[in-house]
């Protein structure tokens, strides 16, 4: 049984039902949890070395650098069965709404830092670094999310059932048995 159906497994069935319904926007939101650890841990590699003066800068490289992890995680798990479009026509949409994405992403810092003046000399350090995580990380990243999440369904992956599902043989017991790539033989 695979992890994902053991800890389904032992949650209420009407939890699981719910969950099992909206797998799709589950799976999104798991690999946004990845690309969020990678994109916190990139911007404050450059935000903390070499891009030091340049917040926005470093926000805007880790947001992009995540967003490659991210197609190629939502292409091939998330969305994995939705297409209807053309592998490079789809990649340059998710790419176009992604960079639309780091737009918003970066939205909020830049607010922060240059609108409300969020920044040393004007407050402390600590005040500085509690404001570009709350503006950039945390409410850019939710903006951002929402509309990805909004417009992959919409333009990039806007087929269900698109494209099949891998489909192969286990061992069940002492017979053979079709299952879906998603699922484990138990």
């Amino acid at each position: 049984m695979s992890l994902l159906y053991r800890v389904l497994s032992r949650l209420p069935k009407p939890v699981r039902d719910k969950l099992v319904k909206h797998k799709e926007l589950l799976k999104f939101a798991f690999v946004g949890g990845i690309c969020f650890v990678v994109t916190v841990v990139v911007n404050y590699s450059l935000k903390l070395t070499v891009l030091n003066d340049n917040p926005v800068t470093a926000q805007a490289i880790a947001v992009i650098i995540a967003t490659i992890v991210s197609y190629v995680l939502n292409r091939e798990w998330s969305f994995r069965t939705r297409g209807g479009r053309e592998r490079q026509h789809e990649a340059a949409l998710f790419f176009l709404i992604s960079g639309i994405g780091v737009g918003l992403n970066s939205a909020p810092l830049f607010v922060s830092r240059y609108w409300f003046n969020l920044e040393v000399p004007h407050v402390t350090l600590l005040v500085q670094e509690v404001a570009d995580f709350a503006s950039g990380i945390i409410l850019g990243t939710l903006i951002a999310m929402v509309f990805r999440w909004w417009a992959f369904r919409k333009w990039v992956f806007p087929q269900s059932g698109a494209r099949p599902r891998i489909v192969r043989v286990s061992r069940r017991g002492h017979r053979l048995a079709v299952v879906e790539d998603d699922e484990e033989a138990a």
